[in-house]
């Protein structure tokens, strides 16, 4: 037997070893036995024990997030555990008899398989560590959790959850104090506290008493939250003549996008039926990504079927993102992550500089700041400019953008703050929470679409009329699958190999600067992702991802006309795809 698999297999025979051990996962790992039982050499079943074993869950800024199963490296309940062990020990020397009060952490939780259970036993132990915990009674989204944590004055929240990936993956996201995703050096950390941990001894359990600390979350906190996304609306007109159909995939959307819908006063919403009620497996929608046309075809199918729809929506599991499809001479067009950030972003900044017939309950502020992610449009910077806005760039991740958020509202300036987007289809035009919310984007997306039905135009004309102005920004994105252990060499190999020798001329131009944000200064924390910008402007990133196993190339391109900008793009997509071969 290859030697490579033996502390997997020893591992495998702990867990297997362990009184008590859940009766799914011990079966699940008993099937893996018998299959080696019939062969010692079975291949395909000793590689399948070596990916369950061969590292630990990785825990990074983001959290946990991995395939459901049994093992070290899977989502079960052994591994949340361990985690939240490691959070509670955390939060109890940063916090306990702070200000006379104990430590607290708000809980949540969407739709997939197994969220529910994950947050309640993360409740537990928080709660068997002497923590107070306020837990979501009903699944809710993710900005719902920035914003409990915010509400209640905790010490930091999990939410669980994966956000868009695949039904077979589950995750387990960290806040901290001000209701942002945990900073660097805070999961830096954090992954020292689990690291001291074993999975199986060193997790404490909730006996009865412990269990009274956990506190439902009251409807009362739900209202407040959609109270804050309400405040942020632009008052705009026409509202009730405005047709959308919505989809919420299966996820936490369903209740928060509808309500606020009503509450503004869209004329009709029409719910995509197979997708409304929540499904972990989600049936019709295997991979519930709004960033991925197949994950909004029922919703173009009832866009079509009804055929006067304005607007198709589709929020992600977790609702922190949204897609969106306008209806445009007859048929249905999407609009990309960074069409609809610009176009919020213009439309905003005309709201609140008074230059349309809206109502918004906020003004431009002085010194408006709004931010974008380094992969995300640089159009937004020419529009950002072009209203005397200013544009700053961080790190891939909403985190950093919700850590600037924070950073304003440390110095008494958080209303300086518009706007914030990522290309990844996540927004948010407030202070209120520290993560994108796809519940604000929706309602201020049909503000905007109605605005501008009222002056003749769709979303599209709009955008065009953009473009027009500013010129023809194009960007896109190339992503490349490489699962398991292999997968994760195969892309660090990649990454090295385009450090070491780096690309010096793409689709007939020359590469004229190239940045290595892991290496070079820049204002940026250290990250892996490297940036190549051409003779022409045009340019493209790669970077792996930080909640997926896969490798992303965002390319860019500026040119007078919509033909020579897609050129450019084409050329990129033909070309990039040889070096990651």
């Amino acid at each position: 037997m290859n030697s490579k698999y033996e502390d997997s297999l020893k591992k495998m025979e702990r867990w297997l070893a362990v009184k008590g051990l859940s009766r799914e996962i011990y079966e699940e790992l008993d099937d893996c036995r018998k299959a080696l039982e019939r062969s010692s050499e079975d291949e395909k079943a000793l590689d399948e024990v070596y990916e369950r074993f061969y590292k630990e869950l990785e825990f990074g800024t983001g959290g946990l997030r991995g395939i459901l199963g049994a093992g070290t490296n899977r989502m079960n309940i052994y591994t949340v555990g361990r985690a939240t062990q490691g959070l509670a020990n955390y939060v109890n020397r940063h916090f306990e008899g702070k200000a006379g009060g104990q430590p607290a952490v708000a809980v949540s939780y969407d739709s997939r398989n197994k969220s529910e259970l994950f947050a309640m036993e993360t409740a537990k132990i928080l709660a068997a560590n002497g923590i107070r915990v306020y837990l979501y009674g009903e699944l809710m989204p993710t900005p719902a959790l920035s914003f409990a944590v915010r509400y209640y004055g905790c010490s930091g929240g999990v939410m669980v959850t994966a956000s868009h990936n695949p039904a077979k993956y589950n995750g387990y996201k960290v806040y901290n104090e001000e209701g942002c995703q945990i900073n660097l050096e805070q999961a830096d950390e954090l992954l020292g506290e689990i690291e001291k941990l074993d999975l199986f001894d060193d997790v404490k359990q909730a006996d009865e008493e412990a269990v009274k600390r956990i506190e439902s979350i009251s409807q009362e906190t739900v209202d407040a939250y959609m109270a804050a996304v309400r405040r942020e609306s632009t008052g705009a007109p026409g509202c009730g003549e405005l047709e959308v159909v919505y989809t919420p995939l299966n996820g936490t959307g369903n209740k928060p996008v509808r309500r606020i819908l009503e509450e503004i006063g869209v004329g009709r919403v029409h719910v995509v039926p197979e997708q409304e009620l929540p499904d972990g497996n989600f049936p019709t929608c295997p991979y519930p990504n709004p960033e991925k046309r197949e994950a909004l075809a029922r919703g173009l199918e009832l866009c079509k079927k009804l055929g006067t729809a304005d607007l198709l929506l589709a929020t992600d599991p977790d609702c922190d993102r949204v897609g969106v499809a306008v209806k445009q001479k007859g048929d249905y067009q999407l609009l990309t992550g960074n069409e609809v950030g610009i176009l919020l972003l213009d439309f905003l900044c005309q709201v609140r500089a008074g230059k349309t017939e809206c109502r918004p309950a906020r003004t431009m502020p002085q010194r408006p700041l709004a931010i974008r992610t380094i992969v995300s449009s640089r159009m937004s910077e020419a529009v950002a400019e072009h209203y005397g806005v200013e544009m700053t760039g961080v790190l891939t991740g909403f985190k950093f953008i919700g850590e600037q958020v924070g950073i304003l509202e440390r110095q008494g300036q958080e209303e300086r703050f518009i706007f914030g987007f990522e290309e990844s289809y996540g927004y948010l035009s407030g202070p209120y929470v520290r993560d994108k919310d796809a519940v604000n984007a929706s309602m201020l997306i049909c503000e905007m679409a109605a605005y501008y039905k009222t002056k003749g135009l769709t979303l599209a004309d709009r955008m065009e009329e953009l473009y027009a102005r500013f010129g023809y920004y194009r960007n896109d994105l190339l992503d490349f699958m490489f699962e398991g252990a292999a997968g994760m060499e195969k892309m660090a190999e990649i990454m090295e190999r385009f450090r070491k020798d780096p690309p010096r001329r793409v689709i007939g131009r020359t590469v004229v600067s190239r940045t290595d944000y892991r290496h070079d200064e820049t204002r940026l924390p250290k990250s892996d992702v490297l940036e190549y910008i051409l003779e022409d402007g045009s340019s493209f990133m790669v970077r792996p991802s930080g909640t997926e196993p896969k490798l992303k190339i965002y390319l860019s391109a500026r040119a007078d006309s919509r033909e020579a900008s897609e050129g450019i793009i084409q050329g990129l997509r033909e070309e990039l795809p040889r070096y990651v071969e």
